[in-house]
């Protein structure tokens, strides 16, 4: 049996371009005394100089930054309430119901929030985003006998963030399910051309890639109050010879602003389509009653 395919799914990364910061710096190192810049250079040392993975890096400097003083995930989740957001948001997943007009709702046309992020999940889910998100989708820690984070028991890089596009597609959103498992395009909740997806920069090409290749929608977005434009000109090459994005935005998140203006009509074309494949599967699936 089809699936109904009435879902948009709107899929953000999270740090610079949900939040102007990374999630670590105003939360996680504050509060344990860690030195920002030193940690940063240490990962990207491990990198260069040791060959390691770069989210399987922070990781490791993580723990052993915190050494014996290793929280547990509940303290990390209670942590979370500390993140700050760029302007607009979490505002945002609440009002962009309103796109929706009452032809589109009476044919079940609704809208999901996903977060793939290769932060910490668990800041994630004790944010103020966590009521309005579907599912987060984030680097996690097992516990030790103690209850103190210790192995990484969930990795997501850039590359294997697409993964988690395809779990949103197919719905499958748990961890024991094979995303592998072969679905029709027709039983997959979300499709690829119902999905919109926003990012920041290089880190994002491959979901800016799996988008483009399946008919999705992508926008890449930079902090406007960056003084070197750095975020701006990584948005800017998405766009040229890379040709990665069709839109880029400044991540203001606020009614009226470029990019809120990007996502509503987005909506608005989707949930469109949406209505007239409806209506022809209805009208192809009736049959008239004879006339006399």
């Amino acid at each position: 049996m089809a699936s109904q395919q009435t879902t948009i799914g709107l899929i953000y990364d999270y740090d610079q371009t949900l939040s102007p910061t990374y999630m670590q710096d105003e939360t996680l190192f504050p509060r344990f005394g860690i030195n920002p810049e030193q940690f940063w250079k240490r990962s990207r040392e491990l990198v260069n100089q040791e060959g390691y993975d770069g989210e399987l890096a922070y990781l490791k400097c993580m723990l052993d930054y915190l050494d014996m003083d290793r929280p547990t995930n509940e303290d990390l989740r209670k942590l979370g309430s500390k993140l700050n957001f760029f302007k607009g948001v979490p505002e945002l997943f609440n009002e962009l119901n309103q796109v929706l007009n009452e032809q589109h709702r009476l044919l079940g046309v609704k809208i999901e929030h996903y977060i793939i992020s290769s932060g910490l999940k668990a800041l994630l889910d004790g944010s103020a985003l966590a009521p309005f998100v579907r599912r987060i989708f984030g680097c996690e820690f097992g516990e030790d006998k103690n209850g103190r984070i210790t192995f990484p028991k969930r990795v997501i890089s850039h590359t294997t963030k697409t993964q988690y596009i395809f779990r949103i597609n197919k719905g499958m959103l748990e961890p024991y399910e094979d995303v592998n498992d072969h679905m029709a395009h027709e039983l997959r909740p979300i499709p690829f051309q119902h999905m919109i997806y926003v990012g920041d920069g290089p880190t994002d090409v491959p979901c800016f890639t799996l988008m483009k290749r399946y008919g999705g929608h992508a926008v890449a977005v930079y902090n406007p109050d960056e003084v070197s434009r750095s975020s701006f000109r990584k948005c800017y090459q998405l766009t040229g010879l890379a040709d990665r994005v069709k839109h880029i935005a400044p991540a203001d998140y606020r009614p009226g602003s470029h990019l809120r203006l990007l996502l509503e009509e987005m909506i608005t074309d989707i949930a469109d389509g949406i209505v007239r494949k409806r209506r022809q599967e209805i009208e192809e699936g009736t049959v008239s009653a004879p006339h006399f």
